[in-house]
């Protein structure tokens, strides 16, 4: 039994940890403890929060659960609503528990209420069996016989043991741009990670990370990520006696929700866990993506080798060229091809069409049937891109339906990318928006559909809603509801999840889509710290990253380069195809036949980061899978002599098992204790230079 209740304790057992909490005197919920196990017969005990001071309440310097807004208290609170009277304070208590396992997995559910007016907060708790990973979101109930107006709604409160400063990792970047780690030490009041657009955002992304003297292999590593790609809101706050907490959840600004009576509003999940090194965290993280979170369809199935012909037509797509790229494509090995945008409507840039999900005749004149008859002639599959949840003005759909954007009519909507966004909370919009695609999808044999969301919200006015505040909340989970109803109907179908690049890569994104667009950037020294933040937390095959002819910088790099950087994540190709010469085809076609052997281990494998710019002048990443590793190793800007020889010693090796490889031209054969303990000597001594060293376990 994972979890265990005795006196109004309750006990919860990892692989790895402890997580404890119980019900004081007064009947609240304390956090007594979360980190490595302690024997069970151990005595926890609960405490009475004391005043420090007439400035500084008991409630305030308490380690709740889910602390409400009511009373003295002035610190992040997980909960507040206005009851039907206008108080605007809730004092939770304890009330009940349920424990019980369902789809293998332990569950606890802990009643919180306020008795005078009948709302109940369920906080819940799943365990699995094999994993420190623990799985929690929150559950309000409206009892009684009036509306009750949520105003913040927390997925979940979390307290941290050490009274030393925590440091807090999360990311600072923008459009080409995303994933770019930043870490903050929280020595006093508050840090807060929120997006207030629409979407997750390119900015900072909706998880905590909090460590202590943590590097890739050690240290104190606390963390939880938000299943949830609208807007989120996480508070890390340390107070004057050294407590640091954190709450995370919707964010509550310009948000509030109308709970009925008999209603209950059930957050996102937050996957939360405690490990030593942020290696352990990523690694625990991808294994438990892939076989809880990922859509099952697809979960545990690598990704197929992915060409994109945007960046060789851009706009100007048509039936024969389309079909020409696809013949080359084919020939490299590529197993899905992608129609990106442009054929639809009267789209001839981005000022037109979007919205008008009608095949464009004077492209393709027969329809998308003689190219798809091609691309699956060839062997592969077809993918189409939309953009479902915009509009432009310039386009049928606006001139008939204007309304069916957020608007107020006093005001001039702001056209960003010379579109608008469609209101998703509206049930005619949802219809609409499932019945384009589904149209296409019964008409035509297509196995993928690249979801893309170019813009962030404004003007939100949704008059079709009782509460305009609640359309932040909607219209994320109408997204996540389409996109499940399509794959419901149409079972062979893939959905990767774009926004503008990496605006929507989160783990409520991955729990609906089967993969995302990690970045518009496809720079290979870009990607290679892109790509380094998104491992974090992010499971690795879901990462699609392209080899294009884009150089978005001034830095030469060649094609081991960019292939050897971009085959850390799904690969895919997105150049065009048709500028290429012999030899340039026969490199594409050799890494694909090349990745293709080592994909599992990619995908699916265990990630050791070795080394990075930031700390040298060489990026060493490891994925160690069943019977196989394999190192990439990518170099910076070297000097003649000083950067040019490298020691690398691996990780997550069997030490007794023999690994052969090739090194510096040689066939050797070493057990992994002498990989991990001596290591290998690297001589790169070119700028930007690259390596791939596959290790196969003997038998």
């Amino acid at each position: 039994m994972l979890i265990s209740e005795r006196d109004g304790i309750f006990i919860l057992e990892t692989e790895n940890t402890h997580y404890v909490m119980g019900v004081n005197c007064e009947g609240e919920l304390n956090h007594l403890h979360w980190g490595k196990k302690c024997p069970v017969e151990d005595y926890f005990c609960t405490y009475k929060p004391w005043e420090r001071s007439s400035n500084h309440s008991a409630r305030d310097f308490g380690k709740t659960e889910y602390l409400s807004y009511g009373g003295a208290v002035y610190r992040p609170v997980a909960l507040t609503c206005t009851y039907a009277d206008r108080c605007r304070e809730t004092m939770l208590t304890y009330k009940d528990f349920n424990i019980s396992e369902q789809d293998g997995a332990f569950l606890l559910e802990i009643i919180l209420e306020d008795k005078p007016y009948r709302l109940e907060a369920s906080l819940f708790y799943r365990l699995r069996e094999g994993t420190d990973i623990i799985e929690r979101w929150s559950v309000i109930r409206n009892c009684s016989d009036s509306t009750v107006v949520l105003g913040k709604i927390a997925s979940g409160e979390f307290n941290f043991p050490s009274k030393r400063p925590y440091t807090s990792t999360n990311f600072n970047g923008t459009w080409l741009a995303e994933f770019r780690k930043e870490e903050t030490v929280v020595k006093n009041g508050s840090l807060v990670y929120e997006s207030r657009k629409g979407g997750s955002d390119h900015t900072v992304s909706p998880f905590f990370v909090l460590s202590q003297n943590a590097d890739e292999r050690q240290g104190d590593v606390f963390f939880g990520a938000l299943a949830w790609s609208g807007n989120f809101k996480v508070e890390v706050s340390r107070d004057c006696v050294g407590v640091t907490r954190a709450v995370i959840g919707i964010n509550d600004f310009d948000f509030s929700y109308n709970l009925h009576p008999t209603e209950e509003f059930v957050t996102p999940s937050v996957y939360c866990g405690y490990v030593q090194g942020y290696g352990k965290m990523s690694n625990l993280m991808n294994d438990y993506a892939v076989e809880y979170i990922l859509p099952r369809s697809f979960a545990k199935e690598p990704l197929p080798v992915l060409y994109n012909s945007w960046e060789a037509t851009w706009f100007n797509v048509n039936s024969l060229g389309q079909q020409k790229l696809a013949e080359i494509a084919a020939e490299l090995g590529v197993e899905l091809f992608v129609m990106d945008d442009g054929w639809f409507g009267k789209r001839k840039d981005d000022h037109a069409g979007l919205g008008d999900w009608y095949v464009n005749r004077l492209k393709f004149p027969r329809g998308l049937k003689p190219l798809i008859d091609k691309v699956t002639k060839l062997g592969m599959k077809f993918g189409l891109w939309f953009e479902p949840e915009m509009v432009n003005p310039d386009s049928d759909l606006y001139r008939s339906h204007p309304e069916w954007t957020y608007h107020y009519d006093t005001r001039t909507p702001t056209r960003m990318r010379d579109q608008l966004v469609l209101n998703l909370t509206r049930e005619d919009v949802q219809e609409f928006v499932f019945s384009c695609m589904d149209d296409m999808l019964n008409e035509y044999d297509i196995s993928y559909i690249k979801w893309d969301m170019n813009r962030s919200y404004s003007e939100t006015g949704a008059e079709n809603l009782e509460n305009p505040q609640e359309l932040w909340y909607r219209h994320t989970k109408a997204v996540y509801e389409i996109a499940d109803r399509l794959k419901e109907k149409h079972p062979g179908l893939q959905i990767e999840c774009c926004a503008s690049g990496g605006g929507r890569a989160d783990l409520g994104a991955l729990s609906h889509f089967d993969m995302v667009w990690t970045s518009d950037d496809t720079d290979p020294i870009d990607r290679l710290q892109i790509q380094d933040g998104f491992s974090l937390i992010y499971p690795t095959k879901s990462m699609r990253a392209w080899v294009t002819d884009t150089n978005r910088g001034s830095r030469p790099n060649d094609w081991d380069f960019r292939f050897n950087v971009t085959m850390q994540g799904s690969l895919s190709i997105g150049g065009n195809l048709l500028k290429y010469d012999k030899r340039e085809l026969k490199i594409h076609k050799d890494y694909i036949a090349l990745y293709k052997r080592i994909r599992n281990t990619v995908q699916f494998g265990a990630l050791h980061r070795l080394a990075n710019f930031a700390k040298d002048s060489i990026y060493a990443n490891e994925y160690v899978y069943g019977n196989q590793c394999v190192l990439f190793l990518c170099t910076d800007v070297t000097s003649f002599f000083n950067d040019k020889f490298y020691h690398i010693k691996l990780a997550g090796l069997e030490e007794d098992a023999v690994y052969k490889f090739e090194h510096e031209g040689k066939e050797l054969t070493l057990s992994g204790a002498y990989l991990m303990n001596v290591g290998l000597d690297y001589e790169m001594g070119g700028t930007l230079e690259s390596k791939i060293v596959i290790f196969e376990k003997v038998q």
